[in-house]
Formats: structure tokens, sequence, C-alpha cells
């Protein structure tokens, strides 16, 4: 481990296996702002669902782990009432966790080209490279994700390369033009109204976004999307996407971004 933060948000995603209570002492009680709409704000709300735990507890299995300034971010294996594929954000105050994100969805079976929701490249590279690579992701959604622009597709999506981990999508931009495709005749969408937030650390990039998924006229979701570059084109994507519930359902009122 590189930093201090991403030892506390392992160590606190591990007190689930081990039961152990002090990385709950890295958050902030005073401070702490939920946006996972089905717990409650603050500590206590943390507190409330790990009362409410099924026999057995929850696990967790932290698969990938990033640092972006005062966030930390991570790629979680969860038994979570079920198997639960995530991202969790949290961020950082003098040392303490004083917010968090999350996306989670049912864990599925591998995707037409055999990959599942967790495998695939773990190592960290191209620090240097952190903010260039921002750059390029953020193209990416912002001309092909929320405008549909397609022209430079091939310049920011290596086409020889691309490895998918959504687990309805095959490898490559023709595995990508397979599911719009099916989308497009099933009178499905997938439209991204809005990035939130973008995080990195080196070959890594996290996009935080809403929009609309399914029949249409689409249920109102959030994408959080993982991709992995190299040499400035996106290689690899992870994706987990997550409905958003009506307000009248939310148990805080911090909302989800």
């Amino acid at each position: 481990m590189d930093s201090p933060n991403k030892e506390k948000v392992v160590a606190l995603l591990n007190s689930f296996n081990t039961g152990d209570q002090t990385p709950i002492s890295y958050i902030n009680p005073e401070k702490y702002i939920q946006h996972n709409l089905d717990v409650g704000d603050g500590l206590a709300g943390f507190g409330a669902v790990m009362k409410n735990a099924p026999e057995g507890g929850f696990k967790a299995n932290v698969v990938r782990v990033f640092q972006d300034g005062d966030y930390v971010f991570t790629h979680t294996e969860y038994d979570f009432f079920g198997p639960k594929a995530a991202f969790d954000v949290f961020r950082f105050e003098d040392g303490k966790i004083v917010e968090h994100w999350d996306n989670l969805a049912a864990v599925t079976p591998p995707n037409p080209s055999g990959r599942t929701q967790f495998d695939g490249t773990t190592n960290i590279t191209d620090r240097e490279k952190t903010n260039a690579n921002k750059k390029v992701v953020w193209q990416f959604v912002d001309e092909v994700l929320l405008n549909g622009k397609m022209d430079n597709l091939t310049t920011l999506v290596n086409p020889t390369k691309y490895l998918q981990h959504n687990s309805a999508v095959a490898d490559g931009l023709d595995g990508l033009g397979a599911a719009l495709k099916y989308f497009a005749e099933n009178d499905m969408v997938m439209v991204y109204d809005k990035v939130h937030k973008v995080l990195a650390e080196g070959n890594f990039v996290l996009t935080m976004s809403e929009g609309k998924f399914g029949k249409a006229p689409g249920n109102h979701v959030a994408y959080y999307d993982l991709f992995r570059l190299e040499n400035g084109q996106i290689v690899e994507h992870w994706d987990v996407i997550q409905p958003i519930p009506p307000k009248s359902e939310w148990k805080n009122d911090n909302g989800k971004f």
C-alpha cells in the first residue's frame, strides 16, 4: 500500500470480514456525509446497516484501490445482501473519512468474451500521465457517451486491444457496436446526461455519471465507469449501473452525487 488513506479505506472494508472495530475511528463522526441512498446519514446510518447484517455478516474483497488527492476509490467484490460488484469513493479531510459515494449491482456470469466484473489488470502505472489520461476519458465521455459523436472513437479507444468487463458486452469495438445495435432494435436506451466526477490515478480513470438505462424511456440510473489506458488510449473497461430510487425512498437527503 502506497498511502495512509488507501490503507485506512482497505482496513475499513476488510473490517466487514474481520469484525475489527478499529477502522471505524477513521470516519469523522461529526462530518460523515453518506450518498448511498439506502443508508441513513452520518456514522449512525453506517452503524444501523452493520447492526442489520444477515447471519454471518457482510464480506468484502477489495480488488483495486486508487487515490486522487483527497479521494480514495475502490473496486470491490461484496457479499452484501447477496453477491455484489461495487465501486466506493471516499473523501478525506485531515486524515479522516468525511464523505462516501458508491454504486452496487448484482454479480453476473462472465460476458460473451468470458470476462468477469472483477478480473483484468490491477497494476497501477503511468502516474505521471494521470492528468493526460483524465483528459482522454473526459473527451470520450463527452463526445461518445453524452453526445453520440463517433468521429474520434478509434483515436480514444484502441480498437485492437479494447477489453470489456460489462456483463453483456463482448471485447473490442465490434462488441460495443453489437450492444448498441441490440439496444436500438429492442427499443432500449443507454443515455448519459451528466458527468459528476472524474477521478484518476495513473492508467486508471473512474467516471461517476447519471442518465437513463433500459427499456425506453429508461430508468434514472447512476453510471460508474472504470477505464484503463495505455499510450493515451482506452484499452479496458469495467462498470456498475445502479437505479436511482425516487426521492420519497431516500434514507438521506444528500443525493446520489
